[in-house]
């Protein structure tokens, strides 16, 4: 039988509340750094990174990205000014 939202104590509403913010945050995070950093600063396919945080990843696939996705060099590299 599921857990209802109301049946949780408030404790735990919090930290699954905050849980689902940090992950918002990591994807968000995630898809701005792939709009402005070139492709040839990100190792594999900007699509398939971007595509890959509609997966409900428990965060895992955010943290992949920074850790393994990114080249080094910053974003803005390539822009003048």
């Amino acid at each position: 039988m599921a857990t209802r939202w109301s049946d949780l104590s408030p404790r735990t509403r919090w930290i699954l509340t905050a849980a689902a913010v940090a992950e918002a945050g990591l994807k968000a995070a995630v898809l701005i750094d792939l709009r402005r950093r070139p492709a040839s600063q990100v190792r594999g396919s900007k699509r398939l990174w971007a595509s890959s945080m509609i997966v409900n990843s428990a965060g895992l696939i955010p943290l992949a990205y920074f850790v393994f996705g990114r080249r080094s060099g910053q974003a803005g590299d390539t822009e003048s000014g």
